[in-house]
């Protein structure tokens, strides 16, 4: 039988654990992040044939990787690929693919060539650090005087060597978007979920629909358009599993962020035929690094 770890979180751990036992496959919860663990002597680790999704904490990846001696259906690179949103939104434009008007600082940058940056994209401007995920450090700004003060904490937070990326993002605000999320396996649309924060909550001023801040996923059957564009987006990306984040206007359909570490949500959010494709793409990993070691 397959064994595949994930080192994710365990409750998506849990949630195919079911699906995929019903196709021969088993699941088993790998990490060794925020633990301690004996490189040289005796572990606890399970045993797997294939990983899922590398570690979003790239040294512990490694080890990780070295230990239990296995290939990663989204590796190292992958996850570094899509990591840092101005390369997703490079390589995205370079193909053709429409995405938000994008500007990246490298800090420190000088203010007057900030801020105008900031009035070339017109207010209010989204603010992004390059490479966090779930909507962490996202804001919004209205003027540019708040603009400096956003970059001053930038400069306070960079000043620290441990923090290596030194790039954020200006980047046009779309109001009232439609927030989907489409995943996208081998090539193939198998699902997608419209995030949206409750009416109440959205009056209230808050623009950010992210699940884990109180928005709702919901199944959709996407369009032909935002299907195409997650498929092509994947296809530029190069990311066998991966979550394409589309953002909905009236006027366009442009891809906001890319993720090769997406949750898996609860199977009726996903075409019938997500577990069978899932299956394929974890078994071809665990094949192709059979025939590797059998050279």
């Amino acid at each position: 039988m397959l064994t595949v770890g994930l080192a994710h979180w365990e409750e998506t751990a849990k949630r195919i654990q079911e699906p995929l036992k019903e196709r021969g496959i088993e699941v088993e919860h790998i990490t060794i992040t925020e633990g301690v663990t004996d490189i040289t002597g005796p572990n606890e680790l399970p045993k797997v044939d294939v990983g899922l999704f590398f570690p979003g904490r790239i040294p512990e990846g490694g080890v990780l990787t070295a230990l239990l001696d296995i290939p990663w259906v989204n590796g190292r690179e992958e996850i570094l690929r899509s990591r840092s949103k101005a390369e997703t939104f490079a390589r995205l434009d370079a193909a053709g693919i429409p995405v938000p008007e994008t500007t990246i600082v490298s800090n420190p940058a000088e203010e007057q060539t900030v801020r105008e940056a900031f009035e070339r994209l017109g207010a209010p401007v989204v603010v992004k650090p390059n490479s966090t995920t779930r909507g962490l450090g996202v804001l919004k700004v209205d003027e540019p005087d708040s603009l400096s003060g956003v970059t001053d904490y930038l400069d306070l937070l960079h000043d620290y060597p441990i923090t290596r990326d030194r790039t954020y993002l200006l980047q046009e605000y779309l109001p009232e978007a439609r927030d989907i999320r489409v995943m996208v396996i081998d090539g193939s649309v198998v699902g997608a979920v419209e995030r949206k924060l409750p009416a109440d909550v959205q009056s209230s001023g808050r623009w950010k629909h992210n699940v884990h801040r109180g928005a709702t996923a919901t199944g959709i059957d996407p369009t032909p358009e935002v299907k195409s564009l997650a498929k092509r987006a994947a296809e530029v990306m190069d990311i066998p599993v991966v979550g394409i984040d589309v953002l909905v206007t009236p006027d366009r359909t442009v891809v906001s962020e890319t993720n090769a570490r997406p949750t898996i949500d609860d199977a009726s959010k996903y075409e019938a035929d997500f577990y069978d494709t899932f299956e394929t793409v974890l078994r071809r990993t665990a094949a192709v690094s059979v025939a590797e070691n059998e050279k």
